[in-house]
């Protein structure tokens, strides 16, 4: 197995992305913790995860706080000793609309879940991967982020930070052996689908965003998934910095 004994925390961890990178790194051999501001999912996955012969806990956590962040590392290294892996997957968008009808407090949240949460993993997980001189971070990006739609303009801005976050972490944490990549994916069939159309999920509705991906169908959670075990995976020890799109071709 490509991920045997190797300790990781996925953020956003009880559902869409989160829960089908946490199946398959516990697949591949890794602990898993599972961080989630959702307790009643958060511990169904953990408890599903061990009735399949897996190491997995879960620990509620509010990725915009310190407090919460500090406490899941402690948790992880207080239980396995080590951390491998980071996952930063937690995050959140507002519904497609005109830019200037989203609130002040909405964007707010945005660049909290999905911005400001990356930096307090790297405030609370780099002490220890320096420690370790070892340590792999994957930052949940879009290709939103490569090509915008419009309507998610603020959404769109929070994930150009993360792929230039994940650029300069890159560069500043490689002497400490620390690597960071990013993957994009494409819309997906995830619980945000309806938010980012900005209407019901039709067929007809769903044609418009499938015109768009050269491949013809929407992102799948298990192609993000794989990919996380591939940047994850020892073997991919020389790759850093690298924003991965998983978008069937749209950002061609």
């Amino acid at each position: 197995m490509r991920l045997t004994n190797l300790v990781s925390i996925v953020t956003g961890g009880a559902s869409g992305f989160g829960e089908s990178i946490c199946r398959a790194f516990t697949t591949e051999g890794a602990r898993v913790v599972i961080a989630d501001i959702n307790s009643e999912l958060g511990e169904h996955g953990a408890s599903n995860l061990r009735a399949a012969g897996h190491d997995a806990i879960f620990c509620r956590t509010d990725v915009t706080k310190s407090a919460d962040m500090a406490a899941l590392v402690q948790t992880t290294v207080d239980r396995h000793g080590r951390l491998d892996i980071m996952v930063n997957n937690a995050g959140i968008s507002h519904a497609n609309q005109p830019m200037l009808n989203v609130s002040e407090e909405t964007f707010d949240r945005i660049f909290q879940v999905n911005v400001k949460s990356i930096y307090l993993s790297a405030v609370h997980c780099v002490p220890v991967f320096r420690q370790q001189r070892s340590g792999t971070f994957i930052n949940i990006g879009s290709t939103a982020a490569v090509r915008p739609r419009p309507g998610l303009t603020w959404y769109n801005g929070s994930k150009g930070a993360v792929l230039l976050l994940t650029k300069s972490m890159a560069v500043e944490l490689a002497p400490d052996n620390i690597r960071v990549n990013a993957i994009n994916p494409a819309i997906a069939e995830t619980p945000l689908l309806t938010t980012f159309m900005g209407r019901s999920d039709t067929p007809e509705n769903r044609k418009s965003f499938l015109n768009t991906i050269p491949l013809g169908r929407l992102c799948q959670p298990t192609d993000v998934a794989n990919a996380a075990v591939f940047l994850s995976d020892p073997a991919s020890n020389f790759v850093t910095g690298v924003c991965l799109e998983v978008d069937g071709g749209r950002c061609i």
